[in-house]
């Protein structure tokens, strides 16, 4: 979501793991030389997810980095795919709507917020996008915690985590798959 601090912890994050960080809006910036509110303006949303994808498929094709999405980014399936195919390991920030409307607010950067009340887009967003994001691997509440701890926090996480193992049960007429893993219940609405 908006705010939830991507870009902040995945700074840190990459610091602590000795790893490049790259942010895909800065990246989509620099490909189309225009900001992402001039992009969002000029061609609209559509055009703009477009090439988030293709900025997005060409970073993770290239030596492991840390990379911040939009929050957007992780809604559209092709992209989910691209970083599933990758073998990337995704991680959903998780932030109350008052915590992330005192983090969005006065900030003109985010075109889905000119002209709209804050709180509203923010529930909308959620509503909208909460089934997608419980499809990243790693949900991590962080609320008003300073980004260190909560950098601390993810590299822990990260540390502890597995692939959950995904095995088919075949029945005579139909077969279902049954994940097997720790911290799957919350996600469970993802899959």
């Amino acid at each position: 979501m908006p705010g939830a601090g991507k870009s902040a912890i995945g700074r840190r994050l990459a610091a602590r793991l000795g790893l490049p960080f790259q942010d895909a809006d800065t990246e989509i910036e620099n490909a189309a030389g225009l900001t992402v509110a001039e992009i969002f303006a000029r061609y609209g949303e559509a055009h703009f997810r477009d090439g988030e994808r293709r900025v997005i498929g060409r970073i993770v094709a290239g030596p492991p980095v840390v990379l911040a999405t939009g929050g957007g980014a992780f809604v559209d399936p092709r992209t989910r795919a691209a970083l599933r195919e990758a073998g990337a390991l995704t991680v959903w920030l998780r932030a109350s709507i008052p915590v992330l409307k005192r983090r969005i607010v006065g900030r003109s950067n985010r075109p889905l917020f000119i002209g709209r009340d804050p709180e509203e887009v923010l529930q909308s967003l959620m509503a909208a996008r909460t089934h997608c994001y419980a499809e990243a691997d790693i949900a991590l509440e962080c609320g008003d915690d300073p980004p260190e701890v909560t950098t601390a926090r993810l590299e822990r996480a990260i540390a502890g985590w597995a692939r959950p193992s995904r095995l088919t049960v075949a029945l005579s007429e139909r077969s279902y798959e049954v994940v097997v893993g720790t911290g799957l219940l919350p996600r469970a609405g993802g899959w």
